[in-house]
């Protein structure tokens, strides 16, 4: 069989997306195409984001490959699942786009975060027949290997309708073997992600996936929850591969770096090589010993939720974080003594419950700011469909959970300024799908 996989150009205008509008790695397909031709298919992975392709040049190679199966993400790589754009006009555009230039016999298929929550919603948005719930390494292999209601999270269109599976797919990540990332651009990859001063060129790498805790505004639970670790092995190798590419800096794209048993021996062995890394975690998973060793692995750096600066906030966000404050600001501080960039981040609270006053917060970011270690100002919570938040206040997501979700995040924050990385002039997801769709 031959499969290709599609990352389309991406592009936010009017968007409340709050993630990173750069091109990173889209490891999810990486690891997908490793297992595609392991299984004997033929491959065709085009990264239209990172070599600067419209949707016409991408549909051109398309078309000359001919694929029996056409897999496209509706969220820039499992980086960004956990913070996707809510809308689908960009995937839906590709796909009508690649559609029309293809034989009726080709199978579409969507893989992501909406996907993951609300399958027949999404497979009618993007017009696809078929919709992968969960982590898609494996599952797009399984497609052309046996049954389709065997294969867990797999949802497809019938004629009365959609059948839905309701489980996620999940990977062992021992499965996940060293990516080469042969016949894949490499050369065009510049960005560091998460470093804001110095010079080289910056790649992503995953250690682990999901995490052991449960926050309210977490966005996991559809896809990547159970926390897991790959083999250190794997990832070196890897790190090693992109060394060897010209890479001189890594983002591991883990929910929560350093939870796991493994994470010592990593950062042994990154020790080693002449490659800087950046990473997000919890302050409170390390100590002055252990932030030793990140500063000698070369982590230059670390971005941390704290959320709160006060336990009874932290604990409405279920954070389970059990150390004092005095405990936390000392772990920063001493961290910033070894990582040149230290990052704590701060969840705005609800207005009916607030944690604590603007002028104790300004006052705690004040203080920590001028030691160098850079304090968000609170910013707001998206409900994402499926996440304890959105659960919490809506139930279980519907057809209708990211329009719901987005009409919530646009009335809560009516009055207040969004983040810097976002459009200033978001607008409502209906009528942001239906502007894209006239002029796509």
């Amino acid at each position: 069989m031959k499969f290709c996989l599609v990352n389309p150009a991406w592009r936010f205008e009017h968007s409340t997306y709050f993630g990173c509008p750069e091109t990173h790695l889209p490891l999810e397909f990486l690891f997908a195409r490793q297992h595609l031709q392991a299984a004997g298919h033929d491959v065709l992975l085009v990264d239209a984001h990172l070599e600067g392709l419209d949707a016409a040049a991408a549909t051109r190679r398309v078309a000359a490959f001919a694929p029996d199966f056409l897999a496209v993400t509706t969220a820039p790589t499992y980086l960004f699942w956990r913070c996707p754009q809510p809308e689908l006009t960009v995937p839906a555009a590709w796909l009508r786009t690649l559609r029309a230039a293809l034989p009726g016999k080709v199978t579409t298929v969507a893989v992501g975060p909406h996907a993951s929550a609300t399958p027949r919603a999404t497979g009618e948005k993007l017009g696809c027949d078929v919709v992968l719930r969960g982590e898609c390494d494996l599952a797009l292999a399984q497609l052309a290997a046996q049954p389709w209601e065997q294969i867990p999270g797999c949802c497809w269109r019938t004629a009365p309708g959609w059948r839905l599976d309701p489980r996620q797919a999940q990977v062992a990540m021992e499965q996940l073997t060293a990516l080469d990332f042969h016949d894949y651009p490499l050369a065009r990859r510049h960005h560091r992600h998460h470093v804001f001063s110095g010079a080289g060129r910056g790649a992503e790498l995953e250690f682990s996936r999901g995490c052991p805790w449960n926050c309210t505004f977490c966005n996991k639970s559809l896809f990547r929850n159970k926390f897991r670790e790959r083999t250190v092995e794997a990832v070196l190798q890897e790190a090693e591969t992109l060394l060897r590419h010209g890479v001189t800096y890594v983002y591991f794209i883990d929910e929560i770096f350093g939870a796991g048993r493994r994470s010592a021996a990593l950062l042994q062995g990154l020790a080693d090589l002449p490659l800087q890394f950046g990473m997000q975690t919890r302050i409170d998973l390390w100590d002055e010993d252990s932030l030793a060793a990140l500063g000698r692995a070369h982590c230059i750096s670390l971005e941390c939720g704290i959320e709160s600066i006060t336990p009874e906030g932290r604990e409405r966000f279920r954070k389970g974080c059990r150390l004092p404050n005095q405990r936390l600001e000392h772990l920063l501080r001493i961290a910033r003594t070894h990582i040149p960039w230290v990052q704590a981040n701060l969840i705005a609270a609800d207005p009916d419950q607030p944690d604590a006053t603007p002028e104790a917060i300004a006052r705690w970011r004040q203080e920590l700011i001028a030691a160098g270690i850079w304090v968000s100002q609170p910013v707001p919570v998206f409900a994402f469909p499926g996440s304890p938040l959105y659960t919490q206040k809506f139930g279980i997501p519907d057809d209708l959970a990211w329009e719901r979700a987005h009409d919530h995040y646009l009335a809560a924050n009516a009055e207040r300024n969004y983040s810097d990385i976002q459009d200033a002039t978001p607008l409502p997801l209906v009528q942001l799908e239906k502007a894209r769709k006239r002029s796509a």
